[in-house]
């Protein structure tokens, strides 16, 4: 059962040199929401915020971590959702960078990798990583965007298509789906 979110227990914790404060009621929905104790934050510097100090741990949970407290939050998909896309160029110069709800810019590259996921109610959606192990889920008309750029595969082997940015090739999928 979730623990309610309560100041004073998370500074008794630091007082006893805890830093881990349990689960805090955040919440971030699959469409980029964040919630606290179920309402949601308008307040977007306030979410760009909380989002600078989130954390995936090699578990898979989503953490917010401070210098001084760091607390369990849900994350309903990813915690970002890719909104816009700008492409410049043309074939192996090209590149495609994405904006996050956050207002945050990444460019697909090997750093940031653009890679198809299955979902639970079936078919597949793209994901592109943002930064550490933090990725943005693909909106979308975000995606259209992208099948508009697709291509097929260079080497002709392989039945995918896909987009190219900064030298690398990306699949979207088999050709024909």
């Amino acid at each position: 059962m979730r623990q309610p979110f309560d100041p004073d227990a998370i500074l008794a914790a630091i007082a006893r040199g805890e830093r881990s404060c349990g689960e805090f009621a955040m919440r971030i929905a699959r469409d980029g929401t964040w919630y606290y104790q179920g309402t949601p934050i308008r307040r977007l510097p306030l979410v760009k915020l909380f989002a600078s100090v989130l954390r995936r741990g090699p578990d898979g949970r989503f953490w917010l971590v401070t210098p001084v407290e760091q607390g369990l939050i849900e994350v309903e998909d990813a915690p970002f959702v890719a909104v816009e896309l700008r492409a410049e160029g043309a074939g192996d110069s090209q590149l495609i960078s994405l904006r996050t709800n956050l207002d945050e810019w990444v460019t697909l590259d090997d750093g940031h990798p653009l890679a198809m996921r299955p979902q639970r109610e079936g078919g597949s959606a793209p994901y592109v990583r943002v930064r550490d192990s933090l990725d943005a889920r693909v909106s979308r008309p975000t995606f259209y965007h992208l099948v508009e750029l697709a291509e097929p595969a260079a080497d002709g082997v392989e039945e995918v298509i896909g987009v190219r940015s900064a030298g690398r090739f990306f699949p979207l999928g088999p050709i024909g789906d």
